[in-house]
């Protein structure tokens, strides 16, 4: 009996340690690297909800900014800290169907608003322009605040205009939206250039000289391609996902998976409902089917067509996407280009809803909590919540100050392109 207490003794010691939960294993990730999220829009929701007067807005709360026709946003401080995000890039999009001059000023009013936003929230917000900058606003616990710009549209097909961006605060911009340009095809317009025009390669060059980070998200497979022909330094899709599960084509194909790890830039994997799930996708496909057919059946009858789409929509219900479906797309593009081009790109506040389990951005560690459940290590996890990103705007920092001995490119002012 008196061997008892031994043996167990040497039985403790000789133990594994208790293997850590997978709770455990996503906060002590983003503990260690917080959440840097590729997109948000926050920014157009100022615009469209409040008309950029956001003096007595409290970006403290936001749960009840609800309205009849839309829900409410998806973005606050508290929220922002609860989901542990670290740093952000807010979008300032303006809508690819606005005339380029005015789409120009729309872009500048949209830094303006976003500036005065994280100026009114110094305890919570820093306004960062380089990767040191997002370091120290981490060591002091407020959320790094980038800018990018969404569509080449905003910078009116000008290269002194993407200078001037660039030199308010703006660090990447998405080569395309919606809309095709006179230089850059998008993923949902017809093409015009078989992907990017000379032009639009040296719109590619500069950024690369003056360090603004080229994202490839809304444009067309083409313009991908020969973007990745052109750069040196990363890119990023700053809120896209795997076209091998979901065929919109705003998903990356794979064959310009397989070309990121040699270009060292990311894909920030999105929420977006209908780039998760083909169920979703191909429901959209048929419910915009359904209602051309109704408009063509009921011709001048609103009434009608609005009563018979209810009857469709009653019948035949969204399919719901999943933090599952989410994880998938970040398994898939592990398998293809590896742990290293991987980030996340939410789009919150930029799309309606998001999937059931990651309806705002409180809820980033749910995601890493399944991946941890799929194998993914601490070490993984940190990749690909920050650090994957960090490593990008370093080198896209490295290599303007490379270049810095470069001249600007030039155009003749004034001449259409």
């Amino acid at each position: 009996m008196r061997l008892i207490p031994a043996l167990l003794a040497t039985a403790m010691i000789a133990a594994p340690a208790m293997a850590q939960s997978p709770e455990e294993v996503a906060e002590a990730a983003l503990e260690a690297a917080p959440v840097w999220d590729g997109h948000n829009d926050v920014p157009i929701q100022l615009r469209g909800r409040f008309g950029n007067q956001i003096n007595d807005f409290d970006f403290m709360n936001t749960m009840d900014t609800g309205t009849e026709t839309r829900g409410a946003m998806h973005t606050d401080i508290i929220r922002l800290q609860v989901g542990k995000v670290g740093a952000q890039f807010w979008s300032v999009y303006v809508s690819a169907s606005l005339e380029e001059s005015k789409a120009v000023q729309a872009t500048v009013e949209q830094i303006d608003v976003t500036k005065r936003l994280i100026a009114r929230y110094p305890e919570y917000l820093a306004l960062a322009l380089t990767a040191d900058d997002v370091e120290r606003a981490l060591a002091e616990g407020k959320v790094a605040s980038m800018m990018g710009m969404e569509g080449g549209h905003s910078i009116g097909s000008s290269l002194a205009v993407l200078r001037q961006m660039y030199a308010m605060g703006a660090r990447y911009m998405t080569i395309t939206h919606s809309k095709s340009l006179s230089w850059a095809d998008s993923s949902t317009d017809e093409p015009k250039n078989n992907g990017l025009t000379e032009f639009g390669k040296d719109v590619m060059r500069e950024m690369n000289r003056i360090g603004m980070l080229v994202d490839l998200s809304h444009v067309s497979e083409k313009t991908m391609h020969d973007a990745l022909d052109v750069v040196t330094a990363p890119i990023i899709f700053s809120h896209s996902s795997a076209r091998a599960l979901n065929g919109h084509a705003r998903n990356v194909p794979d064959g310009v998976l397989r070309r990121l790890p040699e270009n060292g830039g990311i894909i920030m994997v999105t929420f977006v409902p209908g780039f998760l799930s083909e169920e979703a996708r191909v429901w959209n496909a048929n419910r915009a089917g359904e209602r051309a057919r109704l408009d063509a059946l009921w011709q001048g009858q609103p009434d009608e067509v609005k009563a018979r789409m209810d009857e469709w929509d009653a019948a035949n219900p969204l399919p719901q996407s999943s933090i599952a479906q989410t994880a998938d797309h970040i398994d898939h593009v592990r398998s293809v280009a590896g742990i290293d081009s991987i980030g996340i790109g939410g789009d919150y506040d930029g799309i309606p809803f998001a999937p059931p389990g990651l309806e705002d951005v409180s809820t980033y560690p749910a995601l890493f909590e399944e991946l941890v459940r799929r194998g993914y290590s601490q070490e993984d996890l940190e990749k690909l919540s920050m650090r994957n990103m960090m490593r990008v705007m370093r080198a896209a920092e490295a290599t303007a100050a490379s270049m810095q001995g470069t001249a600007p490119i030039e155009y003749p002012a004034g001449e259409p392109r």
